[in-house]
């Protein structure tokens, strides 16, 4: 395969982060075929921030959009939302989550994103779960990255039918739930 030059090598690690803004260095200087250091120093030379403060950067334009909770209230950080309709959120699993002895993700949390996403993308100041219908299909380690998406797939009189799906960085379904609101007076 032939080298790309740094310019183009450039040009395109800037289309891949427009289009997916959740690349890792490292994941980065596997597909160029470069050194992790390499793309650190083309993220400095372009002013693009790191993982974390892209994400950051994401969630914080999108969090002002939830009427529902408060942002210290969600489990995760919201990527993109369309209150009324859909949400997408992420979940970096540190060791804090994990439980010690099996090296796994603690189901709370992700029951937690699943249902804070689910409550944020409901267009109403007050609401409350009435219904949760869940399986987690697959473990989760520590170092995964997990991506929620919500979508609002009916709403009858108060009530807000919501589907969530997580999947893991290798894009294998974690986790699959339905579940019903009822807007509060």
């Amino acid at each position: 395969m032939k080298k790309r030059s740094k310019v183009q090598r450039q040009k395109e690690l800037v289309d891949m982060l427009k289009t997916d803004p959740f690349y890792t260095d490292e994941e980065l200087a596997e597909v160029f075929s470069v050194s992790v250091q390499t793309i650190r120093l083309d993220r400095m030379s372009l002013n693009i921030p790191e993982l974390r403060e892209r994400v950051k950067n994401i969630a914080e334009s999108q969090s002002t959009k939830v009427r529902t909770l408060g942002m210290k209230e969600i489990t995760g950080e919201i990527i993109d939302i369309s209150v009324g309709e859909l949400g997408i959120s992420m979940l970096e699993v540190n060791e804090d989550m994990i439980y010690s002895k099996t090296g796994t993700l603690k189901d709370a949390y992700i029951f937690s994103l699943a249902e804070s996403l689910a409550m944020a993308i409901i267009d109403t100041p007050k609401v409350i779960m009435r219904v949760a219908n869940i399986k987690c299909i697959k473990f989760v380690e520590k170092g995964d990255r997990l991506i929620a998406k919500a979508e609002i797939y009916r709403n009858v009189d108060k009530k807000h039918y919501v589907k969530v799906v997580i999947n893991n960085k290798k894009q294998e379904q974690i986790f699959r739930g339905k579940f019903i609101f009822e807007e509060m007076e």
